[in-house]
């Protein structure tokens, strides 16, 4: 392996309690978000623990040399032409579902007890149910996001690439373009959106269309662009139905929206975050927020390359909090709405997220809705401000500094 990888370390600390386990690792995350480099880093990893090469097992089935592998049975006899002898292996097969029927094959190797498997694939396939009714309680899901910002940083300096003095203006740049690995490697705006509308493309030919039946092509791509183009825009099925039957002049169910919005988020291009209300702690059905796995979508698609500073850094603190577990909800506290609400166990913590607070009157309707919250969990107020407040315990910190320094919400004081 002469190819320089960068690690991805917080994936690694997550997935690595389980080396040794019987359970099947499962990496998901949108296409490209870097899950084969994470592969071939967690078998760095497993050679610097003292486990010897021979008894690493991978297999890339998009490779040449292995693309013809389409069955239970030749897949099976691929893996057993990697095996030397009989002590315990680790199996790592990317993009398994080019193999129909690799669950029984997957399922064999882990009954026989002498191996800790980790596969990647389609998430479309992969979490669309199927493998989950197979594998049921046999299997764990390391879901992967694109590079956030302290990543993209690392990840530009491990290659020797020039990081701006000005942070601020290193986190435009990682705004506008996102945090897809290989962007990095192209200097030409022109050719990292070419690049991330590629993505896009392989995603809808490989992950949704050639695994689910969409009767209109033309409506679900126009279905996509609407909820890529309002990311953080409160929405309910009703209200999109209701948009496109007066603005587009299409008539859409409700139960073909459902079903389309769905397959976006198999295929991990669109995050639904529900909404909860503070005083019940219940969720509240009908309406929600969609973010989008990475920013570079939405600017690749579109010729406006203004910031709207609201959605984005909402998506960006989104993206960051969930790749760290955090469970999130849009709040609701009586007609005024709370940001995020995470959830870790029983343990709330409660955010708003803002460009600036520089105006009082932004600043009052930031604090407003922790006024209205009577529990006493820990409030955050994210913004890009270079001075922090101090005010009613609420803890201000700037979102450029707070995820440059890996912080969680459980640990700031």
């Amino acid at each position: 392996m002469n190819k320089k990888i960068y690690t991805r370390q917080y994936y690694i600390d997550k997935i690595r309690g389980f080396y040794n386990s019987d359970l099947i690792k499962v990496v998901t995350g949108i296409r490209r978000c870097g899950k084969s480099c994470f592969l071939l880093s967690v078998m760095e990893d497993l050679k610097s623990q003292g486990v010897k090469e021979k008894d690493i097992l991978y297999l890339n089935l998009d490779k040449r040399g292995y693309r013809k592998i389409k069955t239970p049975d030749a897949l099976e006899a691929a893996v057993e032409t990697l095996i030397t002898d009989d002590d315990y292996k680790y199996l790592f097969i990317d993009e398994v579902q080019n193999v129909d029927g690799f669950e029984e094959v997957i399922n064999g190797f882990r009954e026989d007890g002498n191996f800790s498997i980790f596969i990647t694939g389609s998430n479309s396939y992969l979490l669309s149910g199927e493998l989950t009714t197979k594998l049921t309680g046999r299997y764990i899901e390391i879901e992967m996001f694109t590079l956030n910002f302290r990543e993209y940083l690392e990840m530009k300096s491990f290659f020797g690439n020039e990081i701006k003095s000005n942070k601020t203006e290193e986190f435009n740049e990682y705004i506008r373009f996102g945090g897809f690995p290989k962007v990095l490697e192209f200097d030409d705006p022109n050719d990292k959106d070419t690049y991330i509308s590629e993505v896009i493309s392989q995603i809808l030919e490989k992950d949704v269309v050639k695994h689910k039946k969409i009767r209109n092509r033309s409506v679900f791509d126009k279905v996509m662009t609407y909820v890529i183009n309002n990311f953080g825009a409160t929405v309910s099925l009703s209200s999109i139905a209701e948009y496109f039957e007066k603005q587009e002049h299409i008539s859409i169910r409700t139960e073909t929206l459902n079903n389309y919005l769905q397959i976006l988020e198999n295929a991990k291009i669109i995050y639904r975050c529900p909404r909860f209300d503070v005083k019940s702690k219940k969720s509240l059905r009908g309406e929600q927020k969609y973010y989008l796995a990475d920013l570079g979508i939405y600017f690749s698609r579109n010729v406006d390359a203004r910031i709207n500073y609201g959605p984005v850094l909402e998506n960006i603190v989104y993206t960051y909090l969930s790749a760290k577990n955090y469970k999130i909800s849009v709040g609701r506290i009586g007609k005024l709405e709370c940001d995020f609400i995470t959830r870790v166990s029983d343990e709330y913590r409660y955010i708003q997220v803002a460009m600036t607070i520089m105006s009082p009157e932004t600043e009052e309707r930031e604090y407003k809705p922790f006024t209205m919250i009577r529990d006493n969990y820990p409030k955050y107020l994210l913004t890009i401000d270079p001075l922090l407040q101090k005010r009613d315990g609420v803890i201000h910190k700037n979102i450029i500094e707070f995820i440059a320094n890996d912080e969680s919400l459980s640990s700031v004081v």
